[in-house]
């Protein structure tokens, strides 16, 4: 028999954007090539506990032609002699929800759902672990990214997986959200192995959102200035960006600024916005060095509804 990742994940619809997704983590490598499987014309599958991939194309196609995530579960699991071993979370398109727990899944194995979202976990610490999931996402302000990622937090700290930590993975589709509309991958991040995977997932995806995903234009922006435009400066300086003694005024650090977002690829954002983003973030954002330009950023751009 296969090893049988102890996992715990989300599933879940935003229906004001039709973006589908699941969020996930596990002792078990590269748990993102495993659990999830999300198409933004048919909904979101988390297939786990000795997991079984078909679940993930068979459930899709299913989802496709007209069927409920409860007709999915059902017709997935009547046809798998495996299936008391195996766990399965499904969200619609439609708006239904399901899951399915089998009978052999290592405790503590169990699965909630509620509007837009099913969680679900084997071998955890605790009950808890899922109830907090729940409760954080139901609670959580923000788009979809958010409200999955705080949930894994959430599960994580109320016990998590009872065997540790080692990956986690974010895949959430929606129409025209994939790289310049060409497909669905609205947001697709993996951590394979890590000590802390989930926030390492969290900061690969604040990269990720600040690089691929695009936000709103600000109505109103602020400039650098100040001790916050000082340490802006010398950040960059650090850097390698900025050459000359940093100062409370910004204006000859615009180069420097320009030279920073192209080396990252941060072009989906005008300079003006990257500058309004940074004085409106710097002092929530964590880090050091690029890490802490690259939180300013986000913390700054999160007032802005992404497209």
């Amino acid at each position: 028999m296969q090893p049988r990742p102890s996992t715990f994940s989300i599933v879940a619809r935003d229906p004001e954007r039709d973006a589908v997704g699941v969020a996930v983590q596990s002792k078990f490598v590269s748990v993102g090539s495993v659990v999830p499987f999300v198409s933004a014309d048919a909904g979101a599958i988390a297939t786990q506990s000795f997991a079984n991939v078909a679940y993930g194309p068979d459930g899709l196609d299913y989802l496709r032609e007209g069927h409920t995530a409860a007709e999915v579960v059902e017709r997935l699991t009547e046809a798998d002699d495996e299936a008391p071993s195996r766990q399965v979370g499904v969200v619609g398109q439609d708006g239904s929800v399901a899951a399915f727990t089998g009978e052999e899944c290592f405790d503590v194995a169990d699965d909630i759902q509620g509007e837009h979202y099913t969680v679900q976990g084997n071998i955890l610490e605790n009950h808890e672990t899922l109830e907090a999931m729940a409760d954080t996402f139901e609670s959580t302000e923000g788009g979809l990214p958010e409200k999955l990622l705080a949930a894994l937090h959430a599960g994580n700290d109320a016990g998590g997986d009872k065997r540790g930590e080692q990956s986690a993975a974010m895949y959430i589709a929606k129409p025209e959200g994939g790289y310049d509309g060409g497909n669905d991958r609205w947001v697709d991040v993996r951590v394979d192995d890590h000590e802390h995977p989930i926030d390492e997932l969290e900061r690969v995806f604040k990269i990720y959102d600040i690089t691929l995903l695009e936000r709103e234009t600000p109505d109103e922006t602020r400039s650098l200035s100040g001790a916050t435009a000082e340490a802006v400066l010398q950040t960059l300086a650090e850097l390698g960006f900025y050459d000359d003694d940093p100062t409370a005024e910004f204006d000859d650090g615009v180069e420097a600024l320009e030279s920073f977002r192209g080396m990252n690829n941060f072009e989906n954002h005008s300079l003006v916005a990257l500058e309004d983003a940074i004085a409106r973030g710097w002092d929530d954002a964590d880090g050091t060095g690029d890490q802490k330009l690259v939180d300013a950023i986000w913390n700054g751009l999160s007032r802005l509804e992404r497209l």
